[in-house]
């Protein structure tokens, strides 16, 4: 019975330091990698609206509604759907006067501010025409969005972990060593954003610089390609 004892513990004991000189053996680099696609933008959110001042307080709010009705019935009238035109932010502020250090209230500036939503990117800048000869006297700017994005997503992933497996290896061959295998894979997030900044040009120039008012001229808006970006982190083994 002793002797099949001390076999059994022997066995144990060999097994044990097997698996600890693997262990030893073994090391993990740990690296991150990140993927870039680009796509064609599909959709664009226009924020324009109006801000008018007058001494009462109401009428520059009526002022306000007045022209923001006449910017959604010439929106509507290009094929914009009412449900695409929203009220974005809305906003009344009194203007002081202090002659004589005395505080007065000098006037009301009430602004509004729309979303429109198209999904024709080429009509984007004839809309931001029709709004402004409507009434419209801001423009917040325009932000473009794809909707679909999957395909680009898994390609960004792809190129994420082929970044990650190329550093894992140059780290592993500086090192005298050879990948293995993966221990681990995290995916650190995916998001789009736009590549550029949309380019307005709202009237022609003469070539001496000086504005030629032209109605064959309108604003013209550029679409910016979507990135789509992914990272990952992933442990490799290497020996």
């Amino acid at each position: 019975m002793r002797k099949h004892m001390k076999a059994f513990f022997a066995i144990l004991s060999a097994v044990m330091l097997l698996a600890v000189s693997a262990a030893v053996a073994e090391t993990k680099i740990t690296v991150s990698g990140t993927g870039e696609t680009q796509v064609s933008a599909d959709t664009a959110i226009i924020s324009l609206g109006v801000s008018a001042r007058d001494k009462d307080v109401l009428q520059a709010q009526q002022k306000v509604n007045e022209v923001i009705a006449g910017i959604r019935l010439a929106l509507t009238e290009q094929g914009i759907p009412e449900e695409n035109i929203n009220t974005d932010y809305m906003n009344i502020y009194a203007i002081y006067d202090y002659e004589d250090d005395v505080e007065q209230v000098k006037a009301y500036n009430a602004n509004t501010t729309l979303a429109v939503k198209v999904t024709d990117i080429g009509t984007v800048g004839s809309l931001i025409d029709e709004a402004f000869k409507a009434g419209a006297n801001t423009l917040n700017g325009i932000s473009f969005s794809a909707s679909e994005t999957d395909g680009a997503r898994n390609e960004s992933l792809k190129a994420a972990v082929a970044e990650a497996k190329a550093k894992a290896e140059v780290l592993a061959e500086a090192a005298g060593l050879k990948i293995t295998g993966i221990e681990t894979v995290s995916e650190g997030g995916v998001y789009s954003y736009s590549n550029s900044v949309s380019n307005f040009s709202a009237k022609a120039m003469r070539g001496d610089g000086v504005e030629e008012a032209t109605e064959e001229f309108g604003t013209v808006v550029q679409a910016a390609k979507l990135i789509v970006s992914a990272s990952v982190t992933i442990v490799f083994i290497a020996e």
